[in-house]
């Protein structure tokens, strides 16, 4: 009997990923790090999140629709959903709900359709959207209320961040630092911010699933807060009274949010592993920098946009091996 050979088109085994599967993982590690911003923030966290949510699907239902004309639903992927929640994570929880729009507007229109959809936009949505905001809004984007208040929304008390201690402390005021929270407080979120940064401990348990679900790798996470440890702890010792230790730095502000949800955005980061090691080792040499040198009190947002853009130039120098090796010539 004569045996034949089958042969097929690759992949020959399938893993089981799909885009939407991945999408609806990281939604389900958001959860916990949602769930806080409940607790501590209450209605306007609520408000917020909803408000960015229903923009950004809206927008980009929309723009396949009726401007791009075609019929299939890229919403249902759940990346617009995730755009949505990662922009309310970026975000005061009493902003006013048409800044909100505005944001959800240009971080999926500009941010994401206008180059082509998901996969195709160099640059993260959410924080494209961020910044738009915080450049054009910055009064509304740097007013933070005080955690604890469950049901105010635009009536809010407001008080500073720790990160804005931080700064004070870097440009003179040597008592900033010791008003700063507890490493404790800081880690379980008791403390003024952005509606998704201020629970360490939630985060945590976003990456501990993505790490278990393998949504992720460790690289790019544990890379910039290595990173910025290191290097603020080299900075506290020269001198403690003007600059905030490692843990710190770590656990204010939207270092946890941005290294665990926003820097392993799958299209804007590199794909293999030495890339990503180089790609998280800068974005935490320019956040420490922008954070204690620069004019804003955080800078990971503008640190992974950065390197968003060189994203590019280090998958070209970051190349995976190829299989087989190339005949030496006698």
């Amino acid at each position: 009997m004569e045996n034949k050979f089958i042969v097929s088109l690759s992949p020959h085994v399938h893993s089981g990923d799909s885009v939407r599967k991945n999408m609806y993982g990281v939604l389900i590690a958001l959860v916990p790090a949602l769930i806080m911003s409940f607790v501590y923030f209450g209605l306007g966290a609520l408000v917020v999140t909803a408000t960015s949510v229903a923009a950004c699907v809206f927008f980009e239902w929309a723009i396949v629709k009726f401007l791009m004309k075609k019929d299939t639903c890229t919403v249902c992927d759940g990346s617009a959903i995730i755009t949505g929640v990662l922009l309310a994570f970026n975000l005061p929880s009493n902003l006013p709900i048409w800044i909100i729009i505005i944001g959800a507007l240009f971080a999926i229109g500009v941010g994401k359709m206008s180059f082509g959809g998901l996969g195709n936009n160099p640059f993260n949505p959410a924080l494209l959207g961020r910044v738009f905001l915080l450049l054009s809004f910055p009064v509304q984007m740097t007013t933070w209320p005080v955690v604890g208040q469950l049901a105010t929304y635009a009536d809010a008390t407001t008080g500073a961040t720790p990160l804005a201690l931080v700064s004070q402390a870097f440009h003179g005021d040597t008592s900033a630092l010791q008003q700063l929270p507890s490493v404790w407080e800081l880690f379980i979120g008791n403390n003024g911010g952005s509606l998704g940064e201020v629970s360490a401990v939630a985060l945590l348990l976003g990456l501990a699933y993505m790490l278990w679900k393998k949504i992720i790798s460790w690289h790019i996470p544990v890379s910039i807060i290595a990173t910025v440890a290191i290097f603020a702890y080299i900075l506290h010792m020269a001198d403690p009274t003007k600059y905030a230790d490692g843990l710190t730095h770590i656990f204010t502000g939207g270092l946890m949010l941005g290294a665990i949800f926003m820097a392993t955005d799958y299209a804007t980061s590199p794909m293999t592993h030495k890339g990503m090691l180089i790609y998280g080792v800068c974005i935490g040499l320019l956040t420490v920098i922008i954070r204690v040198f620069g004019a804003y009190p955080e800078g990971m947002s503008f640190a992974i946009l950065i390197m968003n853009a060189f994203t590019p130039l280090i998958n070209n120098y970051c190349k995976p091996k190829r299989f087989g090796e190339v005949a030496k010539k006698k």
